[in-house]
């Protein structure tokens, strides 16, 4: 069986080229050609993401969490997009928030309860707009970084997590150029 891929960004706060060029490069390596089955956006530009995959041609399954700066708008005439998402992909449960809710400038003790009080093994977050991978506490902590508006040296950002049945699951980041070229990178 192959491992299933879920593509994960956040924090595109309007910036729709770097954000066009990331799904760009995941159509590439979406099913049939490629692994990527699913992705998330984990908030602050959920407006984003309908003219970025028209753009780029990208056709997902969506799994979408609201963020600090995401409350007056919708998708598709949706306004009950949460904070939060529960969900199994791959053999593995996710926590899914945007990040602002649980405190992450004090620590990860939080988002570790929520994801643990889910049945969760990744909790996947945004908001600091920085890349960041950690197993704690039994959960695998993922934030994909700012696709658009980075904080860190790696630039703008975005995260591929594989979910090998039954093994941890394994995280690969990636850095969206000005160009729009996407290169790995080390976190």
């Amino acid at each position: 069986m192959d491992n299933k891929k879920l593509l994960v960004l956040s924090d595109s706060h309007g910036g729709i080229t770097l954000f066009k060029a990331a799904l760009s490069w995941a159509k590439k390596h979406t099913p049939p050609e490629g692994a990527i089955s699913a992705a998330v956006f984990l908030g602050d530009g959920i407006s984003d993401i309908q003219a970025a995959s028209d753009a780029a041609g990208f056709d997902s399954n969506w799994i979408i969490v609201r963020g600090n700066n995401d409350y007056s708008f919708s998708i598709n005439n949706n306004s009950s997009l949460q904070d939060s998402a529960v969900f199994d992909f791959g053999g593995h449960c996710f926590y899914a928030c945007h990040g602002h809710r649980h405190n992450l400038y004090g620590g990860y003790h939080t988002l570790i309860s929520a994801a643990k009080s889910s049945k969760a093994d990744v909790a996947l977050f945004g908001h600091s707009h920085t890349p960041f991978y950690k197993k704690a506490d039994g959960v695998s902590l993922v934030n994909p970084g700012s696709v658009s508006r980075p904080r860190s040296k790696a630039g703008a950002t975005f995260a591929v997590i594989e979910c090998p049945e039954g093994k941890p699951v394994k995280v690969e980041f990636f850095n969206v150029g000005t160009k729009g070229e996407i290169a790995p990178v080390k976190i």
